[in-house]
């Protein structure tokens, strides 16, 4: 199988396996792509919770940005962990060198564990630098209350929210409804022209760690495969549902979704 389609993914690596650079990576893969990566942030963790964020300084970030672009053009580019103010900046500057307008922030702040991954100061030139110059933001729930600051406790205020957000100058905005406690699950889409709600059955298990960023790299191939939006999103989100399903139950806390769920072994090698 030849990859269709090349992916930088620039975010923060996770030890553990299950988010991060490595679920980024993984999915890529998994989806038919060929995954490049900026590692922004190590962090020592695993599924109970984060022991450690130690950051990579902005200008090697935006050494292998350029450097890895500069040798193998991407398709499309996938932003995840972005650890401080300044780094924030290193990648901003480093994306106006880049052709492609095809790029996916998602913008992770929290751990699933609730370890906060990102200061105040980042969270005001985020939304002040970077935001309006990407193509999708995907935000969860609790990450679109802090840039919005507003409760987000139904539908309607995810709507709301996103509205919010749109008057930003955001582009396309997908707003995750997995936070929520509702047995149908909605996630929302909006942009200028149209509004958009992606509905399914929540699925009940805590083996949901790395969902956001599967998510986000799932859009951000499908889109760099040659999919319009609307269905990149519906197809990445079918992706994850299917990858949680799996219910792995690695670890002792939150465990990780299957990212192989994609993929048929051929017989020869079962």
């Amino acid at each position: 199988m030849k990859p269709k389609s090349k992916i930088l993914i620039i975010a923060g690596s996770d030890s553990s396996g299950g988010a991060g650079i490595q679920a980024d990576i993984k999915t890529v893969t998994a989806l038919g792509g060929y995954a490049m990566t900026a590692i922004t942030a190590v962090t020592s963790q695993n599924t109970t919770g984060v022991k450690s964020v130690f950051g990579v300084t902005p200008q090697e970030i935006e050494k292998q940005i350029l450097f890895t672009s500069k040798d193998i053009n991407p398709d499309a580019v996938k932003i995840g962990m972005l650890h401080s103010k300044e780094v924030i900046l290193s990648v901003s500057r480093s994306l106006k060198k880049l052709k492609t307008k095809k790029i996916i922030l998602d913008p992770v702040m929290v751990a699933k564990g609730g370890h906060k991954l990102i200061n105040d100061k980042a969270i005001k030139v985020l939304k002040d630098k970077l935001i309006k110059k990407v193509y999708l933001i995907t935000p969860n729930i609790p990450e679109a209350e802090v840039l919005t600051n507003i409760k987000i406790k139904n539908l309607n205020d995810m709507i709301k929210a996103s509205n919010i957000l749109l008057k930003f100058g955001i582009k396309n905005i997908l707003l995750k409804g997995g936070h929520g406690k509702t047995k149908i699950m909605h996630d929302v889409f909006l942009n200028k022209k149209k509004l958009k709600i992606f509905t399914n059955k929540r699925i009940r298990t805590k083996n949901t760690h790395g969902t956001g960023c599967t998510l986000s790299s799932a859009i951000t191939t499908f889109i760099a495969c040659g999919k319009d939006l609307n269905k990149s999103c519906e197809l990445a989100i079918k992706y994850v549902n299917q990858s949680i399903r799996s219910n792995l139950n690695y670890g002792k806390g939150h465990g990780p979704i299957n990212h192989l769920s994609s993929i048929k072994i051929d017989r020869k090698f079962k």
